[in-house]
């Protein structure tokens, strides 16, 4: 006779690290750290073409939510239970991998976005553009739409665009000697960009004029400035990256919508000709940017291409809508989520 009681859904186990996964991890989170430094490229963004963003939002969640039991609560077993998820076989080489960058190759780096502006910015450019089929092909698989919702989806994308196009046309501030509130507020602002695709904490970080003291303060090893802007950054990861996740679990289309809103009107940042947010035609000399933003797609693409496809949780795909010719099976199992590298050992099939 079966149980009236329904047994809990088992979460599928993490996945073992290898040496390979370990140093993929490591050079993903490299990528990630130096986009960051570039203006109008968002390390969401690149999560996303990897494959890892919802992955790091969950991780992120389980994290703060054990430090959370341990800190408030007192309770090691509460806080053992929910660090039990995370995911650090990935998080550990990212983070690493991020920093790592950041300390040695802010400098080429900043060089090369200074002294090859047109080159750069094309390059950045063809890679945000490209991009936007990551976001789109999420929306796809969220779940059915009706026509209405599909149009309601692309007014949103428009008019999420169009904001964010205004916005980066505001002439950027100029800030020499930021006081100790504004490097915590900073260190905020930019850490929820990180996890936001479409928005580049570095572009933020220019807008309000803290973009170059930043910039100076890791290439100079000014540890007292790091230190409240890392405090900023805590403070903004533990309360944004809890709203995202909840909002990607229950409004994930929403959410991924917005996201390609944000891609899409951050490429005016990107723009290659352009002088003091003022937007400009392309000069004569336009062969070589153009061949930097179609290497900047093609690499996008090709990292896209390379991950397999994700089977969405049931939880995060919308039922079907009214008249879909997907229906939903009744009693149907809830879809088991699966790793999104294929460089990690599967999960145990029953």
């Amino acid at each position: 006779m079966a149980s009236p009681h329904p047994s809990p859904e088992i979460p599928p186990p993490v996945p073992r690290p290898t040496i390979r996964s370990t140093i993929t991890h490591g050079a993903r989170g490299a990528l990630i750290g130096l986009v960051e430094l570039v203006p109008g490229v968002s390390g969401g963004t690149v999560a996303l073409v990897l494959g890892i963003f919802d992955r790091l939002i969950a991780s992120a969640n389980h994290l703060i939510s054990g430090l959370s039991q341990l800190v408030f609560r007192g309770s090691r077993t509460g806080a053992a239970r929910r660090f039990a998820p995370v995911e650090w076989s990935l998080v550990l080489p990212l983070v690493a991998g991020m920093f790592l960058a950041l300390a040695t190759l802010s400098g080429p780096l900043h060089s090369f976005v200074e002294n090859q502006a047109t080159i750069a910015s094309a390059l950045f450019f063809g890679m945000v553009a490209a991009s936007l089929l990551v976001p789109i092909s999420m929306v796809r698989q969220a779940g059915p739409a009706t026509r209405a919702g599909r149009i309601n989806g692309v007014a949103v994308v428009l008019l999420v665009a169009a904001a964010v196009f205004m916005l980066l046309g505001i002439p950027a501030l100029q800030i020499q000697d930021p006081p100790w509130w504004a490097l915590i507020l900073s260190g905020a602002v930019a850490v929820c960009a990180l996890a936001l695709p479409g928005l580049s904490g570095s572009f933020i970080l220019l807008t309000f004029g803290m973009y170059e003291p930043t910039l100076e303060a890791v290439s100079t090893r000014d540890y007292g400035y790091l230190a409240l802007f890392i405090t900023g950054a805590i403070l903004g990861l533990v309360s944004f990256v809890r709203l995202l996740g909840y909002l990607l679990r229950v409004r994930r289309r929403a959410v991924l919508l917005a996201a390609t809103g944000l891609i899409l009107g951050s490429l005016r940042a990107l723009w290659p000709w352009q002088q003091d947010s003022t937007l400009l035609l392309p000069d004569d000399a336009w062969l070589w940017p153009l061949a930097a933003c179609l290497a900047g797609a093609c690499v996008v693409l090709l990292l896209w291409w390379r991950q397999p496809n994700p089977v969405v949780p049931a939880s995060q795909v919308s039922a079907p809508a009214a008249g879909s010719n997907q229906p939903q099976r009744p009693g149907a199992a809830p879809a088991t989520p699966v790793r999104q590298d294929r460089d990690e050992e599967s999960y145990p099939h029953d």
